[in-house]
């Protein structure tokens, strides 16, 4: 007997004492007869495995990962390691003026949204309608009808589509947490920035008014013949190149105060931050850090949540290879005027099931489950480089952070021997042992050698927070930012 592989719905028209058992009885003989007279190929759900590897013990050794999604615990107030109150009252502006995170808490909203239509497609749907229909002969019908459908979620079809977007919603509530972290981190940068700045143009303040008395001077010993002209054009010199450093750092200092107004949800140009002098001092990063700390990152726990959503994609499109199995049922009332209608005239229900399979597609839903499985292993390559990719800044970082605090250390040492030696030679020539090109040499080293220790300080906080934003927040216990 030739098996038709779509079976379409079939009606039973049934008085209202009809026990429900006997709908129930009609929906299982269809279904045995279908299943017996038509043999399935049909495609195995994947494997539950989760796309992840082994951790190493720590970040000195390259080994695989364990999954870290369930293990997301970002410091609370990891930028007061800084110990800076003005940074702590803009951080504690941000969560609720910047827009980025704004938009992003709207695309959470957006995949629950997405759940909660998932998860309605479970229970059954009814409608109602009202029909006013005219016949050829111009007498009017009235009707008022309702409907019942259910489909059976007998092979994981619909439930997989919940898995599907509990993931994705997941994943959604991941990328805030990581949103919030790197505009914590960038708020942070860019105020250390700003104090580097700051801290930069109080020291060439401090240049120009030594470099103006050095060119008082030389004018002075100029006028009574002590030294020539020539001494005079050095120290001006000296003095316009330290002018044009201190309006180049204005520049900086107005960029740096554009980008937090934007941060902070204002407009350019709305933030004006008073000046300060001086860097905070870098908290101090533990000789060894445990590998465990990536577990805490929310951007990994995004990209694994991804990877699981994609395999319950595959599951959902091997759902194709099975019938759909609906149970539905409508009721009609009929009349010929509102009167009528009224009155209640008899009843006239229906209730059957209906299934269906697709007999010839072209091949779409073994594309459909192809599609899905290279989505599948995109999303786990995608986790993999997430992985391998944190792994990487937590390394530069920290070897960054070692090389950077020795450096600071042998330029902290030199300038002490060249301000020393600018000591020495502002005497010499005051004594009038030595020419003003010494001077000059002298003022260049010992400027350039403290604006270098400036810069290496600097470098070194951004390090230190950029280990601090890698390792999510900070390296002591769950939810802390230090031990």
């Amino acid at each position: 007997m030739r098996c038709n592989r779509t079976i379409r719905r079939r009606v039973f028209q049934v008085r209202p004492d009809l026990p429900l058992r006997v709908a129930r009885g009609a929906l299982a003989v269809l279904a045995l007869s279908f299943l017996a007279g038509c043999g399935l190929t049909t495609i195995p759900p994947p494997s539950a495995t989760q796309p992840v590897r082994e951790l190493p013990a720590d970040f000195r050794h390259a080994a695989l990962l364990k999954p870290a999604a369930e293990r997301v615990t970002v410091a609370r107030n990891w930028w007061s390691l800084y110990g800076d109150d003005a940074l702590n009252a803009l951080q504690q502006r941000l969560p609720d003026v910047n827009q980025n995170l704004a938009a992003s808490m709207a695309q959470v909203q957006i995949a629950q949204a997405a759940i909660d239509t998932s998860r309605a497609a479970r229970l059954p749907a009814a409608g109602a309608g009202l029909v006013a229909a005219r016949s050829d002969g111009g007498a009017t019908t009235l009707g008022p009808s309702l409907s019942v459908s259910w489909e059976l979620d007998l092979f994981g079809r619909l439930s997989q589509q919940v898995d599907v977007a509990r993931a994705r919603l997941e994943a959604s509530e991941f990328d805030l947490e990581a949103l919030r972290l790197s505009l914590q981190a960038t708020l942070t940068q860019s105020w250390l920035s700003l104090r580097a700045v700051q801290t930069q143009s109080a020291l060439l303040d401090d240049t120009v008014q030594a470099y103006q008395r050095s060119l008082q001077m030389t004018q002075d010993r100029y006028r009574v013949g002590i030294v020539s002209a020539t001494d005079v054009a050095q120290a001006q010199t000296q003095l316009k190149s330290a002018q044009a450093q201190v309006a180049e750092l204005a520049g900086s200092r107005a960029l740096l105060e554009n980008a937090l107004a934007v941060l902070l949800g204002e407009m350019p140009a709305a933030v004006s931050v008073s000046a300060a002098r001086g860097l905070p001092e870098p908290p101090e990063v533990p000789l060894q850090l445990p590998a465990e700390l990536l577990r805490r990152r929310p951007d990994i726990a995004a990209a694994e949540k991804r990877a699981i959503a994609a395999a319950a994609q595959v599951g959902v499109s091997t759902t194709a290879f099975f019938p759909t199995i609906m149970l539905g049922a409508n009721s009609s009332l009929r009349a010929r005027t509102l009167a009528d209608l009224l009155a209640l005239p008899p009843l006239v229900w229906s209730m059957g099931p209906s299934l269906a399979l697709a007999a010839f597609d072209g091949g779409a839903r073994r594309a459909a489950v192809a599609s899905a499985q290279a989505t599948l292993e995109q999303a786990s390559a995608q986790y993999r480089q997430t992985v391998l990719s944190a792994m990487q800044e937590v390394e530069d970082n920290l070897a960054l952070n070692a090389a950077l605090r020795r450096q600071t250390e042998l330029l902290a040492e030199s300038l002490i021997e060249a301000r020393r030696a600018l000591e020495l030679t502002l005497n010499q020539y005051r004594a009038g042992t030595v020419s003003y090109l010494n001077v000059v040499a002298a003022q260049t080293t010992a400027l350039s050698v403290e604006r270098s220790l400036l810069d290496a300080r600097s470098r070194r906080l951004t390090a230190t927070n950029q280990l601090l934003k890698n390792l999510a927040g900070g390296w002591g216990r769950a939810g802390t930012a230090s031990p």
